[in-house]
């Protein structure tokens, strides 16, 4: 990496890496590029500092990873359609309607633990995220390493949940969230965005992952969302849904010395590999706003299917945070 200035994003591990300063005309460089590409690949995440804060630079540095996924819903606002295709635009304004309460306080755009369109038979590869208003508190960023989950997860619920699918459908009712909730948890109001996406959810079959998957370069990953998961399949019974609800919380637990927080700066942009790690969102203070822009890589593990055997026809509109 020598034209680039690098640095563990966690110091002492493998998770994750900084990168300061790289320019628009770097973006370009297919040297470069391959070096960032095998930096992402063996890290799993990149935090770009001190970048051009534009929606050029968004697009340059998305594009160093693969092609462009468009969001397929059209209520989903964009940026600029022709001149940055697949930026989508995700404003909560102050005083969102959308509420929920969790370790004692109210909070808006707060999301569980998950990975991007686990209801969809196909993963998308990365996101790469980007910040334009920002709270003076809260609204951080949250990741942890999937790799780092299996090998941390306690052996008797590793070895009870290795081998297991896990069913997922869409559902952004934030008062069904259910295995791993914190204790605390309540929603006190749901965000009106919620009923025209669940209406197009209507009779969307569920999909299906598997909770730990080996990559080809030999590490296991416990890859379940807590979020929108419904039960394991062929074992949607009490028991059942005792152990996801055990590995759910879990991941909760160990996000705690695992994870990740990303506090946002003008200046930064961030790719996270959706097959290896998950994300979530602090939330915070309902007072005050919050912007985020993203783009979405192309891509898929080739590991998830609608249960059934449904046709990738009918797959739910995806939505993304």
């Amino acid at each position: 990496m020598s034209d680039l200035d690098f640095r563990p994003l966690i110091e002492g591990r493998n998770f994750g890496a900084r990168l300061r300063g790289i320019t628009f005309e770097q973006t370009q460089d297919p040297e470069i590029r391959t070096q960032v590409n095998a930096l992402f690949e063996r890290h799993g995440m990149i935090v770009f500092e001190d970048v051009e804060p534009s929606g050029r630079m968004h697009v340059a540095l998305s594009n160093i990873f693969g092609p462009m996924k468009d969001h397929p819903s059209k209520a989903v606002p964009r940026v600029d359609q022709d001149a940055m295709p697949g930026v989508i635009d995700m404003t909560a304004k102050p005083n969102l309607e959308g509420r929920i309460q969790v370790g004692g306080k109210e909070l808006v755009s707060w999301l569980p633990w998950h990975f991007d369109h686990a209801y969809n038979n196909e993963l998308n590869r990365a996101g790469v995220l980007r910040a334009l208003d920002i709270p003076p508190e809260g609204g951080l960023t949250g990741f942890v390493d999937g790799i780092e989950l299996y090998q941390a997860l306690s052996p008797e619920l590793r070895n009870r949940i290795e081998g297991k699918n896990i069913l997922y459908r869409m559902n952004v009712y934030m008062e069904d969230f259910r295995f791993g909730a914190p204790d605390d948890y309540k929603c006190l109001a749901e965000n009106p965005y919620a009923k025209p996406v669940m209406d197009e959810a209507i009779g969307v079959p569920r999909s299906v992952h598997p909770a730990v998957w080996t990559r080809a370069s030999g590490e296991k990953v416990l890859h379940v969302s807590p979020w929108m998961a419904e039960g394991i399949e062929g074992e949607e019974t009490p028991e059942g849904h005792a152990l996801l609800d055990a590995v759910s919380k879990e991941v909760f637990s160990l996000s705690k010395s695992l994870g990740y927080w990303h506090e946002w700066k003008p200046t930064d942009m961030l790719i996270w590999d959706n097959w290896r790690a998950l994300h979530a969102v602090s939330g915070h203070d309902p007072q005050y706003g919050r912007r985020m822009q993203r783009t979405t890589i192309k891509g898929d593990y080739g590991l998830g299917y609608f249960e059934g055997g449904a046709s990738s026809d009918n797959k739910v509109l995806e939505r993304t945070y």
